[in-house]
């Protein structure tokens, strides 16, 4: 993400992509497969916001916002706690040392059962998107100014090195097994990471197909990426082992976050026009667009209650007294765009919105 506003992974942060659950490409009846927003919430505040992250074991919600990070229950979305002295962008935790961490300069780690800070680590750039890889169990802090990522060991938080990605990095996803495939969109591609050497092995064009991609799902047993891109409003599928472009498909305008349910077999994008778009991959050869859920503006960002197979946005309303003077969550239009929306707000009040969507 741009500038800071708020919160795939994701990011660019973004882990609860890849949780573990039974796959069926068996179609559901009709009726059972119809998205709604099933909860909400609002809470004041100050500050910008940009990545959600849902930390699906210790079932905690997490929105970075002004000088903290926010810490909400993922099932009731009451307030849990909060980080302090941490201006972030996004949140990732290592579910097995059972420390949290987020992209913020520095870079803020804790106990993510007691949220109490451990220490505080120095990383370059500008941090934006993060994510926890399982294999190697490290952190990757993303920048778009070099270097491009820095890498954290997930135990220690010591810092293991760093990454030119050749590109500015989005959101990223993991396979679990040894690459780590990140959105570059100012290139217009996804590179493809050793994340046992720290090396770029490959970049995956888009062919024209789609610009800006922001969002990414992976459906990591059937080695499906779903690109989630700005200009023109498109998910472009491609295979995740050679870069093989599948087929592309219509999104909303504004994309800054994406996902995949291994569960439902449907990849998703939050889009700032208010757009939540859920893509279902009837077979490793079949994808359509099942359902455009409306949400609210600049909503964007999103991640995966894997429980529940639900979906979290989040986005930034002004204060009543404030409403018609100050706008809402991000700058410019309402569907952001590569360059605006990326800010949550001024900076003043606004009410915190924490939406659920599922069925």
């Amino acid at each position: 993400m741009k500038t800071p506003i708020a919160g795939l992974a994701g990011v660019v942060a973004l882990s609860g992509l890849f949780t573990s659950g039974s796959a069926s490409f068996a179609q559901t009846d009709p009726a059972a497969k119809s998205y709604k927003i099933v909860k909400t919430t609002q809470t004041m505040g100050t500050g910008g916001i940009d990545y959600v992250y849902a930390d699906n074991d210790n079932r905690r919600l997490y929105v970075p916002r002004g000088d903290q990070v926010l810490a909400f229950d993922l099932d009731t979305l009451k307030p849990a706690g909060t980080i302090p002295k941490a201006r972030a962008r996004g949140v990732a935790v290592d579910p097995k040392a059972q420390h949290g961490f987020c992209s913020s300069s520095p870079v803020v780690m804790w106990d993510a059962k007691t949220l109490e800070t451990i220490k505080t680590i120095e990383v370059q750039g500008r941090p934006d998107g993060i994510l926890f890889e399982s294999l190697t169990e490290r952190v990757y802090v993303f920048s778009h100014s070099q270097p491009n990522a820095t890498v954290i060991d997930g135990k220690d938080g010591s810092v293991v090195g760093t990454i030119d990605l050749g590109g500015a990095p989005e959101q990223a996803a993991s396979d679990g097994q040894r690459h780590l495939y990140v959105c570059l969109e100012d290139k217009d591609n996804i590179g493809v990471v050793d994340v046992k050497t720290l090396k770029v092995t490959a970049h995956y064009d888009l062919g024209g197909k789609g610009s800006g991609p922001a969002g990414l799902g992976f459906d990591a047993k059937n080695r499906i990426l779903f690109a989630m891109c700005h200009d023109p409003q498109t998910c472009v599928v491609l295979n995740a082992d050679d870069g093989k472009i599948l087929t592309t498909l219509p999104i909303g305008r504004g994309t800054d976050g994406g996902g995949f349910n291994p569960n439902t077999m449907e990849a998703f994008s939050s889009q700032g026009d208010g757009t939540l778009t859920i893509i279902k991959e009837n077979s490793p050869t079949s994808f359509e667009v099942e359902q455009t859920v409306q949400t609210k503006s600049r909503a964007k960002t999103c991640t995966l209650d894997s429980k529940n197979n639900q979906i979290v946005v989040i986005t930034i309303e002004p204060a009543p007294q404030t409403a018609a003077a100050t706008p809402a969550a991000g700058e410019g239009q309402p569907g952001g765009g590569q360059k605006g929306g990326k800010k949550g707000g001024g900076g003043g009040p606004g009410m915190l919105d924490i939406i659920v969507v599922g069925r």
